[in-house]
């Protein structure tokens, strides 16, 4: 699998070189060819229902009108809903219009109600739209929800950013695509906020594209090859010191349960031994789960284990106090919740935090990172792998922004985009358990960097094992997640 993501500067320069060396048209052509082969693999046995092809106004529309052609020529019913625009076509996309003209492709303009399509290709807009769709397009794109076929987006669906994921302009709408393929290289927006729920399975064809022509990604796509070297299958000679001790420091009054499904989350993960260390009175024990021992937080050495600061912490003075002494130690931290909002408003504490030479991995929701960024949420939003890397480089730490296609960042600009999860994890405590599933990784002697990423999949990887068996997404809970999250971490040792 090709994990590169490549900004939208970046494939136009790609396209640039190759098209030098190429003659004119070349590219065109083959995302024309590639369109159609995959067209006829999403068509399956329904080869003989019609196939509407929306073609825009630029080179996007161009590749389209490439592919209907090649549709037809294969024998496929293929229709052209074609939105020219005013301004004047290049001359590979006249060249591509003249030659769907001159086949069997059939032509509309309009969607017509009632049509029993087999597929509808989105070939309207590509990565060099810049402002929000309107009018005929806008009335176009809001038709498509109402069809039952699959939606092939052809680069990108029409009204997404390529770069940042967001659906451009306030009130834009983009197409709901179910399949995306993507020429160039693969883009980030495909893989983070709205452009999960738009582009639907992506593919990406680099139309012959020289790997030499291809220049440093700038972000990637994390998964399991990224991690899997720290994940051995265990010795017979070992024991529970073996596995690190992880200490989750939160717990405040009323908010216990975030500790404890942290501590859940660790155990899990495969942690030694897991404490509470809470900041209040603790529970005796954890009924479902005695293996976890309860602590108070002022009476444990810190600087024996790793510790997950944050979980139900609260923002009291004594949690300042208790953080500001897990920020002087020498152990590996994860940093959530409670104490990214102390961190957020002391500068005190960020300074600490940017001088630890210790690992330290952080996962901010956008409003935590908002609050660490001294900006709003919906800035962080607009650039979700710049917020993350910024993060990064200010805090001297790895960080995992939460959400829609979590990105993991580290201080020196490496940037990962996390493609497992759903929306069965948008619901109170999942991110305890993620937080504490990061905690076990570090405390087994995983590298911040890999245990930032090794917990961001399996935790997703997790959520998406649980919807395949039926459970969720809707009412999935943060609680169902540790022993899912084990099962995935075994099946990778295996």
């Amino acid at each position: 699998m090709d994990q590169r993501l490549f900004t939208i500067a970046q494939v136009r320069a790609i396209e640039e070189a190759a098209s030098a060396r190429l003659a004119p048209g070349t590219l065109m052509r083959r995302a024309g060819e590639a369109g159609a082969a995959y067209a006829q693999e999403l068509l399956g046995g329904e080869r003989g229902k019609p196939v509407l092809i929306l073609a825009g106004p630029g080179n996007n529309g161009g590749d389209a009108l490439e592919m209907a052609a090649n549709l037809a020529e294969a024998g496929i019913d293929a229709t052209v809903l074609h939105l020219p625009g005013s301004a004047q076509a290049s001359s590979e996309t006249a060249a591509a219009y003249e030659r769907a003209r001159s086949g069997t492709v059939g032509w509309i303009d309009m969607l017509p109600p009632g049509a029993d399509w087999g597929l509808v290709v989105d070939g309207l807009f590509g990565i060099g739209l810049s402002r929000p769709l309107q009018g005929d397009y806008r009335e176009l794109v809001a038709g498509l929800d109402a069809l039952a076929c699959p939606v092939l987006a052809l680069d990108l669906p029409s009204g997404l950013d390529a770069d940042s994921g967001n659906v451009i302009g306030p009130g834009g709408i983009a197409v709901r695509a179910t399949h995306t393929l993507t020429f160039l290289g693969d883009k980030p927006g495909l893989h983070t906020a709205d452009g999960r729920d738009h582009a639907g399975l992506v593919r990406v064809d680099m139309l012959g594209v020289e790997p030499g022509d291809v220049p440093s990604p700038m972000a990637r796509l994390s998964g399991p090859d990224l991690f899997r070297r720290h994940l051995r299958a265990r010795r017979h000679n070992t024991h529970k010191g073996s596995f690190g001790d992880v200490a989750i420091v939160g717990g405040a009054h009323g908010m216990a349960g975030a500790a404890v499904l942290a501590a859940r989350g660790a155990l899990y993960a495969g942690a030694g031994r897991v404490y509470v260390a809470a900041l209040d009175q603790a529970p005796g024990y954890d009924s479902f789960h005695p293996e976890i021992m309860f602590r108070l937080a002022d009476e444990l050495e810190f600087d024996k284990r790793t510790l997950v600061i944050g979980p139900g912490m609260g923002g009291s003075a004594h949690a300042m106090r208790l953080l500001a002494k897990a920020l002087d130690s020498s152990s590996p931290l994860v940093i959530d919740a409670d104490a990214l909002n102390l961190i957020g408003a002391s500068p005190d504490l960020q300074s600490r935090l940017a001088q630890r030479t210790a690992p330290a991995v952080l996962t901010p929701h956008p409003l935590e990172g908002a609050r660490l960024l001294g900006m709003t949420t919906s800035v962080v939003q607009a650039d979700r792998l710049e917020a993350a890397r910024e993060m990064a480089l200010r805090m001297n730490a790895t960080v995992i922004l939460k959400g829609s296609g979590s990105v993991i960042a580290r201080p020196d600009g490496e940037v990962l985009v996390n493609p497992t999860g759903n929306a069965g994890l948008a619901t109170g405590g999942s991110g305890d358990v993620l937080a504490g599933i990061c905690g076990a990784l570090l405390a087994q002697g995983w590298p911040a960097w890999e245990a930032a990423a090794g917990a961001a999949w399996t935790h997703g990887a997790a959520a998406d094992l649980l919807v395949s068996e039926g459970v969720g997404p809707i009412g999935m809970t943060a609680g169902e997640l540790p022993a899912a999250a084990r099962r995935v971490l075994n099946s990778l040792a295996a």
